[in-house]
């Protein structure tokens, strides 16, 4: 981005006075090598998240800042920012999630975090471990926002935590909101995955390619008043966002249930892979 333009967004301001781009944020540097090895040390730890955060750092997208102004200066956006100013207070009170009907987005969201041992609080923690600066603009609300947004794509779109499940949501994320940090991790990860479970049956790609055009498809849940979202019965949510049955991962499950494949722990399921590979 030039300098000038840079200069245009340091001074477009919200009705309260904040800053869409603040003059101390550095521009993002276009860093290949340091996403592909953050990604190769993602491969080895995969619950290490604060390496997707360097990733996304180290291949910056060029519309960022126009899809930043477009929502944060939008009418829309100053509802959010009023309404629901931080989300992980809204997302880890349990409690009050717990008092909306059964069947709700909110209940689907405590029954997946608690079983996972997972926290909106945690992931904040993860993203702070990479280290990167903060500033009082908009793009820091539209940043957080984005990812504490993360674990509702995986109740929405009904894609796991294991392995493919992550690629999934990645790549539903990027046809929400495209960068090429998305693109690597979730498409270079499936490779990965289909390596490991090579001479399986399982529609891996098919899986991937589904999550990638169903996140092109379904509005941007980041512009979503998350709160009201909460309250409704989480089908009701699905409809509503156009987000169909992800066919093609659970096929890629039954697949590899049925070849003596462990999707959540790929590595552990070698054994059966090569008992597959013999056959």
């Amino acid at each position: 981005m030039t300098r000038s333009a840079r200069t245009r967004y340091s001074r477009m301001f919200a009705p309260d006075g904040t800053v869409l781009l603040h003059p101390d944020r550095q521009p993002a540097r276009y860093r290949p090598l340091r996403a592909v090895r953050s990604f190769q040390a993602l491969i080895k730890d995969k619950e290490d998240t604060s390496l997707v955060f360097k990733i996304f750092e180290s291949l910056p997208s060029k519309d960022f800042l126009p899809r930043v102004s477009e929502l944060a200066l939008s009418e829309r956006g100053e509802y959010l920012r009023s309404t629901e100013p931080a989300l992980p207070e809204i997302l880890d009170d349990h409690a009050a999630l717990r008092r909306t009907p059964k069947g709700s987005l909110a209940h689907a969201y405590c029954d997946f975090m608690e079983a996972e041992g997972l926290s909106a609080a945690g992931l904040v923690a993860e993203s702070e471990r990479a280290g990167r600066p903060r500033y009082p603009d908009l793009v820091e609300w539209f940043i957080n926002r984005s990812r504490d947004t993360h674990d509702l794509f995986h109740i929405l779109t009904g894609y796991g935590r294991d392995a493919l499940g992550e690629q999934c949501v990645l790549l539903f994320t990027h046809g929400q909101a495209p960068s090429q940090g998305h693109l690597l991790i979730g498409y270079a990860g499936a490779a990965n995955i289909a390596k490991m479970t090579r001479g399986s049956k399982a529609p891996v790609f098919g899986a991937v390619r589904q999550a990638h055009r169903t996140g092109k498809g379904a509005p941007q849940l980041i512009a979503q008043p998350i709160r009201k979202l909460l309250e409704r019965p989480l089908e009701e949510v699905r409809t509503a966002l156009h987000i169909p049955e992800p066919t093609q991962y659970r096929e890629c499950h039954r697949v590899w249930q049925a070849e003596g494949i462990n999707p959540y722990d790929l590595l552990a399921s070698k054994p059966a892979e090569h008992e597959l590979l013999a056959a």
